[in-house]
């Protein structure tokens, strides 16, 4: 297996990772830091990592990543520091949540979601990370600030303005007809016309 493909099947499973600590706070469950073998039991499933002192490192630095990141806080309780979700966290699960919907095949109701955003200078930050957004999730661009969808992405729409907090800057449009489609039906593997 080569350098890249190694690369790669180590990040997806450390997304992994980190996505199963977050789904258990989610749960409600408080991860107690110093029991990190009955954790690692729940986690390896997840992870696909090995037993032992390694394994220990990299779980309590992923746990540290996830903190310093905003994801997860540390509160200690009778002696263990225990880690939980923060408002961020869930968030960010929810819209993981909604590209696993969105990644599902799904028939075509024949009609395009367009997404349309115009976004204030100021804030180029935002519209720029906006941008990395829509291509992470599988929009094509039109133009720089208009993008289409071929399925339902209402909700996942919904969570990216609360997370970027740009409420009336983006609009979502669900179009019958877009002129010159050829290029998208074919991006996206849909029928002829």
């Amino acid at each position: 297996m080569g350098m890249i493909e190694q690369g790669a099947r180590r990040e997806r499973r450390w997304g992994a990772f980190k996505q199963a600590v977050l789904y258990a706070a989610l749960g409600g469950a408080m991860i107690a830091i110093g029991a990190v073998p009955n954790f690692s039991k729940l986690i390896k499933y997840y992870a696909g990592a090995k037993k032992g002192a390694r394994f220990n490192y990299q779980a309590k630095t992923t746990l540290g990543r996830l903190a310093a990141n905003g994801l997860i806080t540390f509160e200690e309780h009778d002696g263990r520091r225990y880690a939980r979700i923060t408002e961020r966290g869930r968030r960010l699960l929810e819209l993981e949540t909604q590209k696993a919907v969105i990644a599902k095949k799904r028939k075509w109701d024949k009609h395009w979601r367009v997404i349309v955003f115009d976004i204030p200078e100021m804030r180029k930050s935002v519209r720029n990370r906006l941008r990395r957004f829509m291509d992470t999730y599988g929009f094509v661009r039109l133009q720089d600030s208009v993008w289409v969808y071929p399925h339902d992405c209402e909700d996942l729409i919904a969570l990216a303005k609360a997370e970027f907090r740009i409420g009336y800057d983006v609009l979502y449009m669900i179009v019958e007809r877009i002129e010159h489609d050829k290029h998208l039906r074919e991006h996206f593997g849909l029928p002829a016309k």
